[in-house]
C-alpha cells in the first residue's frame, strides 16, 4: 500500500505523423518537456506573505483585521528599527493634510498586544534622546569655554606687559 502512495505515475502520448516516423529519443525529449512547461503554466503558486515593512494594500491581502496608530514624530526609521526587532507587520501611511505630517501606522489585529510593547519601546527610546543634549550644542559650549579662556590669558598677558613696562 505505502508503495501506491509513494510513487506517482503520469501517463504521456504522443500521436507521431502518418507518414511512418518512429518515436526516437529526441522526439521523447521534446515531447516530455512540452509537458513540464504545459504544468508550470498551469500551476498557480501561492506567494508567502511578506514580513515587516509593507504596504496597506499589502497588508490588506493577509485577510486580517488592521487597527492604526499614529505618530506625529518625524523620526519613523527608529520605529521601524523596533519593529523589526518585534517581527511586527506594519505598514506606513502619511497624512500630508495636517501641518505638521503625521504618520498612521497600520498593523495587523492579532499584533495589538506586540505592537503596544513595541510601541512602548520606541517612546522610551524618544524620551530618552530628548532628555540627553545636543552633540552640537555641547561642542559649541565647549568652544565658547575654549574661547573665553583664551581671551583671559591674552588680557593676562597684556597686563603683565604693561606691568613690566
Amino acid at each position: 500500500m505505502q508503495d501506491e502512495v509513494n510513487s506517482k505515475v503520469v501517463a504521456l502520448s504522443v500521436r507521431v505523423g502518418s507518414t511512418g516516423a518512429k518515436m526516437s529519443a529526441h522526439l521523447l525529449r521534446l515531447a516530455m518537456k512540452k509537458f513540464l512547461e504545459e504544468g508550470q503554466k498551469h500551476r498557480t503558486v501561492k506567494k508567502e506573505p511578506t514580513h515587516g515593512k509593507q504596504t496597506v494594500r499589502e497588508l490588506m491581502k493577509q485577510d486580517t483585521a488592521l487597527t492604526n496608530i499614529e505618530i506625529t514624530d518625524q523620526n519613523i526609521k527608529s520605529f521601524e528599527r523596533v519593529a523589526r526587532k518585534y517581527n511586527i507587520d506594519f505598514a506606513l501611511k502619511k497624512d500630508k493634510s495636517a501641518d505638521p505630517p503625521r504618520y498612521l501606522v497600520f498593523f495587523k489585529g492579532r499584533d495589538v498586544d506586540v505592537m503596544t510593547a513595541a510601541f512602548k519601546e520606541y517612546s522610551a527610546k524618544e524620551l530618552e534622546r530628548e532628555k540627553k543634549p545636543s552633540v552640537r550644542k555641547l561642542l559649541s559650549q565647549a568652544l565658547d569655554k575654549v574661547r573665553r579662556r583664551d581671551r583671559e590669558r591674552s588680557r593676562e598677558k597684556t597686563r603683565e606687559k604693561d606691568r613690566d613696562l
